[in-house]
């Protein structure tokens, strides 16, 4: 079986001392490629080195909502010199955050519209944090451009209604450890909603391990457990899960 990891963050520090051992693993299961994604400047550039060292990572350059009021001229310049490397597949992560709000939601309102707009211009695909914030993601996103073919919702954790809004815009959507949380039975009704052709899989490492390794680091290697529970969600063998999500990220991020 061959999957493809769409969101991780292998430079975190957390894989310092492991990280060869980590993407050992993951090929060992059969992840074929991982996009590892940038959530600040910092974070972008140790993404773009990182995909430019390994065969098989791509990564994405972007600034999460956290860090919105670093946006402007001079960090958007740098984000478009980095998308320049051939390894850089996407904008993000990028959009809204109103369940923590580490920034004013006007300033991240503003940072992700001028990202969208530069995903616009360099034709990349934008990989979408959105959290308690579906409403107003949806609104910037119906305001900006037409992003049907080239969005991702990276780490879907909302629930059906929204689904159904997304589904109707014809947007991709990441699942990732959430789908196997006891308490998150609305994720799963809505990866049962979503249509195939536009389900990606994710682990968002090192953050959100899936069962039976919460608790632990996250790493893509532990892909599997999630292909196999979207698979059994879906009601669809593993092996033609894993199949059509990656063709999906394949065509999402023009592997």
């Amino acid at each position: 079986m061959r999957l493809i990891d769409t969101h991780a963050h292998l430079d975190f520090d957390d894989y310092n001392q492991d990280r060869e051992e980590v993407f050992n693993r993951a090929r060992k299961i059969g992840v074929d490629k991982i996009v590892n994604i940038g959530g600040d400047l910092e974070g972008s550039r140790r993404a773009v080195k990182l995909a430019e060292k390994y065969g098989d990572v791509y990564a994405s350059v972007g600034i999460h909502p956290h860090e919105a009021d670093t946006v402007n001229e001079k960090s958007l310049a740098e984000l478009k010199i980095l998308a320049s490397s051939p390894k850089v597949k996407a904008i993000g992560e990028c959009g809204l955050d109103f369940y923590y709000d580490n920034s004013p939601r006007k300033i991240q309102k503003e940072a992700f519209k001028k990202q969208l707009n530069l995903a616009l211009e360099l034709k990349l695909p934008v990989v979408i944090h959105s959290r308690e914030a579906a409403a107003e993601t949806l609104e910037i996103l119906d305001q900006t451009a037409d992003f049907a073919q080239n969005l991702i919702f990276h780490c879907y954790a909302y629930g059906l209604e929204e689904i159904e809004e997304i589904i109707k815009r014809d947007y991709y959507v990441a699942f990732g450890g959430l789908i196997t949380f006891n308490s998150a039975q609305p994720i799963r009704d809505a990866l049962k909603k979503m249509p195939l052709n536009r389900i990606l899989l994710e682990t968002d490492a090192p953050y959100l391990t899936p069962a039976p390794h919460r608790g632990k680091r996250n790493e893509p290697a532990y892909l599997e457990h999630i292909v196999n529970k979207a698979a059994e969600i879906k009601q669809i063998s593993a092996e033609k899960m894993g199949e059509i999500t990656t063709e999906n990220a394949e065509r999402i991020y023009n592997f």
